[in-house]
């Protein structure tokens, strides 16, 4: 997939980037050396290789999923800077 200076136009256009002219060209350029780059990671042979989501094997530790009664409110509402009948106050933000 080639990628020309109006391709470079419209997607500057689309993420509201302000590019000057002269430096379109060299944006074309350098956005086909990263489709070529892609391209050629296409053709790696990924059959029977498992997808990863770390390059590092851990599991996460897992707890018992236990129902409690909840916690004091007096206590979770403690630490806040300002409380009332055991919410929290917060500033309005919504007129």
């Amino acid at each position: 997939m080639a990628i020309d200076a109006a391709t470079v136009r419209k997607v500057a256009r689309l993420a509201r980037i302000a590019e000057p002219e002269e430096r379109i060209e060299a944006l074309a350029q350098e956005l086909n050396g990263i489709m070529t780059w892609i391209e050629q990671l296409a053709e790696v042979d990924t059959d029977g290789v498992e997808p990863l989501t770390s390059v590092v094997h851990a599991g996460l530790p897992l707890r018992d999923d236990v129902v409690t009664m909840g916690g004091d409110a007096d206590l979770v509402t403690g630490n806040a800077p300002k409380s009332a009948g055991g919410f929290f106050v917060v500033p309005k933000v919504v007129e």
